[in-house]
Formats: structure tokens, sequence, C-alpha cells
């Protein structure tokens, strides 16, 4: 059984994904450090996956295949999968959206974890981290809580309030962004070097 540490940058960039999409279920991918702190797994970032269909096979695998070589590009692997369901009051991981991509994940990483965006919390003003996380500690695709923290959680949690109120969510892009226009870059490095100057302000 492992704990999780979630960076500010992978936090920011998943609620992001969620608040830009609000009225659809959004998935995406979690990268982390390849060796634990001890019994701690520590995810530095968040690529975002899927807005439209979650469900298409063949997308997915080509977008995991890229994200594995920029994973082992930047010196670390994926470490897990977060997901926002459709509708407001579905947050039991049973309900979360393709979730049978976390199984592939996690039959690759046995300490991946599985970052359900709980809806309920999601709004401008984030008094608490919007997430459940979930490990598999025995049988395979049998998910159960697990802990977690947030990584200079007050300060990140005002950072993300002030830029959801700018609207800052609609930066963020996807994988299907990136189908709709190969120049559409998945990775983010802009808004990745946007929020480390940004959330250095809080």
């Amino acid at each position: 059984m492992c704990d999780y540490k979630i960076s500010e940058r992978a936090y920011t960039k998943l609620i992001f994904h969620a608040a830009k999409y609000p009225h659809l279920a959004v998935n995406g991918v979690l990268l982390g450090e390849k060796s634990p702190k001890g019994s701690t797994v520590v995810i530095v970032d968040a690529i975002p996956l899927f807005h439209q269909c979650l469900h298409v096979t063949p997308m997915a695998e080509i977008a995991l295949m890229q994200i594995d070589a920029y994973a082992e590009q930047s010196g670390l692997i994926v470490s897990g999968y977060y997901a926002a369901a459709e509708n407001f009051y579905d947050n039991q991981i049973e309900r979360a959206p393709a979730v049978k991509i976390a199984d592939k994940i996690q039959e690759n990483n046995k300490d991946a974890c599985f970052a359900l965006i709980d809806n309920r919390l999601m709004s401008l003003d984030h008094e608490r981290a919007a997430l459940l996380v979930y490990n598999c500690s025995g049988e395979p695709g049998r998910w159960s809580k697990a802990n977690y923290t947030l990584s200079q959680s007050t300060q990140t949690l005002e950072a993300v309030s002030s830029l959801l109120k700018r609207g800052a969510m609609r930066d963020v892009i996807d994988f299907d962004n990136h189908l709709d226009n190969p120049e559409n870059d998945w990775t983010n490095e802009f808004l990745n070097k946007d929020l480390k100057q940004l959330l250095a302000m809080y």
C-alpha cells in the first residue's frame, strides 16, 4: 500500500480540464517520478486525454503510446489515471468513465493510482482538493481509497481558485484538441511554464 503526493501542476491541470468542459466527462493520465519517495508516489504532471468519446480504443492507444514516449524522455513514468464523470452525482469509481484505461495502466505499474475528480467540490472557490484517490492494494481492477496529499495545499487551492475566476482553464489542451488540430500541443508546455510562474506568486 502506498500514499500519493500530487504536485501543484498536476492538480491545476486536471482541475482545469474538468472546468473547461463542465458539461462533459473528461479523462487523462498522471505522470510521476520513477522512484517512489519511501512509500509515497510523487505525481508531478497531468496529461489531459479526452472530453468527447472517452472510450475510443484506437485513439486511446495512440495517445497512451505518445504519452509513454513523452514520459520516458522527461524521466517520468505513467503513474495514474484521472477522470471526471459527466453527471454531477456520479462520484463513485464504479461510474467513472473509461475505467479500463486505469486498469491497463495499473497492469503496467502496480503503484498507479486512480484520481476521481469530485464534482461536488468543483467550484470557483476551492476550499478543499476536489479529488478522491484510489489504488489497487490487492486484486488487479479492485480499486480502494488511498491516502494522498496535495503539495503546498493552501497556496495551491488559492491559486487554482484565482486562476479559475480569470478563466485560465480555457488554455488547457487535451488530446481531442490535438486531433482536431495537430498544432495544438497536448503536452501543454506553454501552460506548464505559465503555471510555474503563476503558482509561485501564491
